[in-house]
């Protein structure tokens, strides 16, 4: 797996992400501001809804920037010897499929694909990011998924 590669599809994700937070948060912000959400009784509640709702998508689109902040001061990372962020980690299971997971500082659940081989972003918050960071190679973990328990070993760490 090419690391580089793995970061530009990051970036090309969270920027993708940023472009439909701001599409979202300009439509909301439309909305609230329309002549058709003046309240027309004191029970019309139409325009504050809207109004709340141009707030939260606002606080995405900083969200969204807070993320990119973040990621680019992992990727400049290049030398692991243990799981922490930034690090790009192959687990396989007891039936040797492997899994790629690249440990970020936020946008946890965020998935590329490269050469069609999904990469998911772990944070060390989720319960797999906790099972890996400090970890190296051949490290196992444990995980319980829907009550079954998984064993992986950590096959390679970029």
């Amino acid at each position: 797996m090419n690391k580089t590669h793995v970061i530009e599809h990051l970036r090309f994700a969270l920027e993708a992400q940023l472009q439909n937070a701001k599409a979202a948060a300009k439509a909301a912000h439309d909305a609230a501001t329309h002549e058709e959400s003046v309240a027309e009784t004191q029970y019309d509640t139409l325009g504050l809804e809207a109004a709340y709702l141009a707030q939260g998508q606002a606080e995405r689109v900083n969200e969204c920037y807070r993320d990119i902040q973040s990621f680019n001061t992992v990727f400049k990372e290049s030398e692991f010897n243990k799981v922490r962020e930034g690090a790009l980690v192959c687990l396989i299971d007891e039936q040797d499929n492997a899994k790629w997971f690249f440990m970020g500082p936020s946008a946890g659940g965020l998935v590329v694909t490269v050469k069609e081989q999904p990469i998911y972003v772990v944070t060390r918050e989720a319960p797999l990011g906790k099972q890996l960071i400090g970890k190296s190679l051949d490290d196992e973990v444990e995980l319980s998924i829907a009550g079954n328990k998984q064993l992986y070993s950590i096959d390679q760490l970029i």
